[in-house]
């Protein structure tokens, strides 16, 4: 895992629908991660509550993908991680959102119990929440790359 760019940006950049949640539907690992619908707040909830920041960081991650798993739960401790920092800085409302379902553990106890060993670190999915991830960066799905925000101020 590498990143690419951090970049901060404003959160009117941020669109917030249904449509991503839609797509979430057709997911394997819909209803299994506590970062992914049902679990998640709603696009409804989301779009109010990002209303109430200025202001987001972006940041851009390659990956390889023939290890896939294990960059991903380093792009999202690397998320929590940053967000901390922030807090610590003075930004006590900063809040990471994952790139995709909630992988931090091997193996995922939410997925048998419906108790997450780590109710503290999961964050919600952007997509489970609404965000157009393609309204704010242009996609390119030849690329092994990965996204992760965290709603600052």
């Amino acid at each position: 895992m590498r990143v690419i760019y951090e970049k901060e940006i404003s959160t009117e950049n941020i669109i917030v629908s249904p449509r991503p949640v839609w797509k979430c539907k057709t997911c394997p690992t819909y209803g299994k991660s506590p970062s992914c619908p049902p679990y998640a707040p709603s696009w409804e909830e989301a779009k109010e509550w990002i209303r109430h920041f200025k202001k987001a960081l972006l940041i851009k991650f390659e990956i390889n993908y023939k290890n896939f798993e294990e960059e991903k739960r380093k792009v999202l401790l690397y998320l929590l991680k940053k967000e901390e920092k922030l807090f610590k800085a003075g930004n006590p409302y900063a809040f990471a959102l994952f790139p995709g379902n909630c992988n931090l553990c091997k193996v995922c106890e939410f997925e048998r119990s419906k108790r997450c060993k780590m109710p503290t670190k999961v964050r919600p999915s952007l997509d489970a929440i609404g965000i157009e991830l393609s309204k704010i960066v242009d996609l390119d799905f030849s690329e092994s790359v990965l996204y992760g925000l965290i709603l600052i101020d």
